[in-house]
């Protein structure tokens, strides 16, 4: 089953009752909704009050809570320490793991990120054999940097000369930003369920970054995210600002369809699926993630 997003962007009170997430906001409003019916919630409004209680079962039932800050952008996320039943014994499958590995894993994520990000480009009838071409040039670890090419050409087909990928760049970048936050929030929440830490990556390993694994596998991913943004912008008059409209329509990211191992699946569904084959790569059962096919 899909997991709820739910945001939260006014002053409300968030308290527990009965394994129900008790709402009651600025007018007096009440609302309910099971705990274990959430996958995500985000915080975005200074005068939220919520209880210990709620975060610890929201904690418990694996629900990714995202704080934001003053612009509006994603700043913190907590998670559970451990969701599964061996998560040491895991862990240890995760700490393990040898570079060769690591490198061929990295290998196929970048592979299908640049053969996701050309069935993007194909949609919008935009030539692809440059993409192509690179995906399958890459070698284990990327050591040629296919990915940063393959990036290069993407975004100058997706937007124009013009446009900059930066985290602090201007529009669409701060659209981009936010969904991107949303989507490595579900990735680290799927991570923990298979019993790894999102801190230890594979190929990303900047000791400033907590979520470096969640960094690594999301990138397949992105592609979704930057369709969801193109269908943002195509209306005429769109200014670039992140508005509630805009974000309620990137906090639909999670429940994406896409298509993984030939079947339909949301999104949200699908990272699990993609999560859980790369832990049995981690315990030796397998050497192959199980990503989506951008359709």
């Amino acid at each position: 089953m899909i997991k709820r997003t739910l945001y939260f962007g006014n002053s409300c009170y968030l308290s527990k009752s009965k394994n129900q997430l008790s709402i009651e906001l600025g007018d007096d409003t009440k609302k309910t909704v099971p705990i274990e019916d959430i996958g995500m919630i985000i915080l975005d409004h200074y005068q939220i009050r919520i209880t210990n209680a709620v975060l610890q079962s929201l904690v418990e039932n694996n629900v990714a809570v995202l704080t934001n800050d003053s612009s509006h952008l994603p700043v913190g996320l907590m998670l559970p320490l451990a969701t599964h039943s061996t998560y040491t014994e895991k862990l240890k499958y995760q700490i393990d793991a040898s570079l060769p590995l690591k490198k061929n894993l990295w290998q196929q994520t970048i592979k299908k990120k640049i053969l996701n990000q050309a069935a993007l480009l194909s949609q919008l009838d935009i030539d692809t054999d440059r993409m192509e071409y690179w995906a399958s040039q890459v070698k284990s670890g990327d050591p040629d940097n296919y990915e940063a090419r393959a990036a290069a050409y993407y975004w100058n087909s997706l937007f124009d000369n013009e446009f900059r990928r930066s985290r602090f760049g201007g529009p669409p970048n701060n659209l981009l930003n936010y969904g991107y936050a949303i989507l490595r929030a579900v990735v680290a929440r799927s991570l923990v369920a298979s019993g790894m830490l999102p801190a230890l990556g594979i190929h990303h390993r900047n000791k400033y970054n907590a979520y470096c694994l969640a960094d690594d596998i999301m990138e397949p991913y992105r592609p979704y995210v930057d369709l969801k943004v193109l269908t943002i912008l195509e209306p005429d008059g769109f200014d670039g600002e992140l508005t509630t409209d805009v974000k309620r329509q990137l906090l639909e990211i999670p429940a994406t369809d896409i298509i993984i191992n030939g079947n339909d699946s949301p999104l949200m569904v699908g990272i699990q699926q993609t999560t859980a084959s790369l832990m049995r790569c981690f315990e030796g059962e397998s050497r192959k993630i199980t990503y989506p096919d951008f359709n």
